[in-house]
């Protein structure tokens, strides 16, 4: 997608529904937080306008989207929430990140908010219940911290001399210590040692494969984190570059190299969460739209990479993948 298909539209938003706006001669404007850059939100822009389409929504015609990027720096999220709360944005749109719908929540208690977030919406305070979310914020909400354990065990299959496997965990992820929990309980299951190395900047990732590297640790697993994936080439040639066999958890990794891959659809989620705000923008409220539970799960295995580390992919592995990458 070229970078002016996202440049700030001129015009004007005011307040939902649609059916106010036609009124008034503006096309409602589609406010969506990214995560990371303008150059890099194709794989959430693309089936974000495919949802909006399914609900009668085409770009230009009946809405407009005004995008604000984060460019990985999680603490700029209040600011550009509030700059889209300026605007008059019909809905805001939060593809990915907890701190992102809270700090658009805090911007604003009556824009509608669709948010992804791979956290308990009811523990963070973005839903009163799944059900019946309540106030101005509904959305989806994926299995991510308890897939943490399974990507441990399908490591460990195609790893199987691993005895010590690193964890790559971001600590300022809001459910940080539930997906430890759950990478103990795994490790403990499977009789292995897990290494955790905790990174939050460019430059303490660098430090932890480094660290991997000097201890010799047989694997690693990336564990679920938005900032992990604005810095997916970084983490995907650092481990190609100290051969170390690595699972992740989107698909994007193992399309960029990476050996394999294991979480939800994030495509076919981004088109739901699409639907949604077309929904909402056709006058639904987002109280009344219940917070859907992804649950849908592939498994991306790139051959190429498994061949460059030596490795031998098990048949059935092979045989249940959702995609492998020759």
């Amino acid at each position: 997608m070229r970078r002016r298909d996202f440049i700030t539209l001129a015009g004007s938003a005011a307040a939902w529904p649609l059916s106010a706006k036609a009124q008034q001669g503006a096309l409602p404007v589609v406010g969506v937080l990214y995560p990371g850059s303008v150059q890099g939100d194709d794989q959430i822009a693309v089936p974000l306008r495919r949802g909006l389409g399914e609900t009668g929504f085409i770009e230009g015609q009946n809405f407009r989207i005004e995008g604000r990027w984060a460019e990985g720096q999680f603490d700029r999220y209040p600011a550009l929430a509030a700059d889209l709360v300026r605007r008059q944005v019909a809905l805001i749109v939060v593809p990915g990140a907890t701190s992102a719908a809270l700090a658009a929540k805090s911007a604003s208690s009556t824009i509608p908010i669709v948010f992804l977030i791979g956290d308990d919406p009811i523990k963070v305070g973005l839903a009163a219940s799944l059900n019946r979310p309540g106030g101005n914020t509904t959305g989806f909400t994926t299995v991510a911290s308890e897939l943490e354990g399974k990507r441990l065990d399908l490591l460990s299959r195609i790893v199987p001399g691993a005895e010590t496997i690193g964890v790559l965990m971001n600590p300022e992820v809001p459910n940080a210590a539930t997906q430890l929990i759950n990478l103990q309980n795994a490790a403990r299951t499977l009789g292995r040692q897990i290494r955790v190395l905790n990174a939050a900047t460019e430059r303490e990732i660098d430090a932890a494969f480094t660290t991997l590297a000097q201890e010799r640790a047989g694997a690693l697993t990336v564990a679920a984190s938005l900032y992990f994936f604005t810095r997916l080439n970084q983490i995907v040639t650092l481990a190609a570059h100290y051969s170390i066999p690595t699972i992740y958890q989107r698909r994007e990794f193992a399309q960029a190299g990476g050996l394999v891959s294991y979480g939800t659809d994030v495509a076919d989620t981004y088109r739901q969460v699409g639907i949604y705000a077309g929904r909402i923008l056709k006058g639904e409220k987002p109280a009344d739209l219940p917070v859907q539970e992804i649950t849908k799960i592939e498994l991306v295995i790139n051959l190429k990479a498994a061949k460059a580390l030596g490795l031998t992919v098990p048949p059935v592995l092979l045989a249940t993948a959702d995609e492998v990458i020759e």
